[in-house]
């Protein structure tokens, strides 16, 4: 758990940010590559992505550059996610190529502690590779990223309505209890969910809360308590086990086809899901045709098996609550 230590000088300072990170994005993406967890969330984008990686010249800026440097590891250096990207990707990529040579040396030692730092680091932090660092980034989020900006909008655009109804009926308060239970409002300790314990107090310098369509399940913040604090979240979250969200798939779809579509989660094939649901084959198969022309689930193949996997449509309607 992240447990954050709020003053009363904190609490007026507490900002959204009003779009998401373009760097954070890059980041938190390249780590939903690296992962199958929450991969049936991002299933169109995952497929797409791996036919855009086809390209030997963005694999090879991909493998060579960002991955070295944004490994799925318990760090990666601060000096690439810095604050004045939410001004744009061109800016942010500028902070990240003027940070001082001993600030970038420190951080990549520290990388290498814990993970394995490339072996052109040194030449980075000299500066002989800012060139080819900027050029991965932009053309990684320029044909991974921004492809899918609509969708990416969209879930963006719903937690920001949601972030400032709370703002405006409850202020501060009301705000940072609206992301329970990914984070829980105690005052004056806002505890977030975390794979580690950590402490940080803001000490009156405010908190930058920071929406990602790709952060999965977890907040982030940054390694370094002595930069500004940002605390970076899902906009899309894991998908409840309630009986609730059944009902509700159940009423739209039906029983069976609401089963069916729960029993895509993971990633299944056919016969897979006609044992869990104890159905003949040739409904399941009538079933799933009709999921995925409605773009609730999709298709896709892995070796000789054909997986039927939950789309952010599917996942949106699972997550409904019934109206009271």
């Amino acid at each position: 758990m992240l447990r954050v230590i709020f003053t009363e000088a904190d609490l007026a300072q507490v900002r959204v940010a009003p779009a998401a990170d373009p760097l954070w994005e890059i980041a938190n993406s390249l780590d939903r590559l690296q992962t199958k967890r929450g991969r049936w969330a991002y299933a169109p984008w995952y497929r797409a992505a791996s036919e855009t990686l086809t390209d030997p010249v963005l694999r090879k800026q991909v493998t060579s550059l960002l991955l070295p440097l944004f490994p799925r590891a318990a760090y990666f250096p601060d000096f690439l996610t810095p604050p004045a990207a939410l001004n744009g990707l061109e800016a942010g990529i500028d902070a990240i190529l003027s940070t001082p040579t001993e600030r970038v040396t420190s951080e990549l030692k520290t990388l290498a502690l814990v993970h394995q730092a490339p072996s052109w680091a040194p030449r980075l932090a000299a500066g002989d590779l800012h060139s080819d660092l900027g050029a991965a980034l932009r053309m990684y989020h320029h044909r991974v990223i921004e492809p899918h900006s609509d969708l990416i909008s969209a879930e963006l655009a719903a937690d920001r309505a949601t972030r400032a109804r709370a703002l405006a009926r409850g202020g501060p308060d009301r705000l940072l209890n609206s992301f329970q239970p990914l984070m829980r409002w105690r005052p004056p300790v806002l505890e977030v969910r975390y794979p580690i314990n950590r402490t940080i107090h803001l000490a009156g310098r405010g908190l930058q809360l920071t929406p990602s369509y790709f952060c999965w399940q977890n907040a982030i913040t940054l390694a370094d308590t002595d930069l500004s604090p940002v605390l970076v979240y899902p906009v899309l979250r894991e998908l409840p086990t309630s009986q609730t969200s059944d009902a509700t798939a159940a009423a739209l779809l039906g029983k069976t086809r609401a089963a069916i579509l729960r029993a895509t989660i993971p990633g299944r094939t056919a016969a897979e899901i006609a044992t869990q649901i104890g159905i003949g084959a040739p409904t399941t198969s009538h079933h799933l045709t009709v999921l995925r022309d409605s773009g609730l689930i999709t298709t896709q193949r892995a070796g000789k098996a054909l997986l039927h996997v939950l789309t952010p449509l599917g996942a949106a309607l699972l997550r409904q609550q019934p109206v009271r």
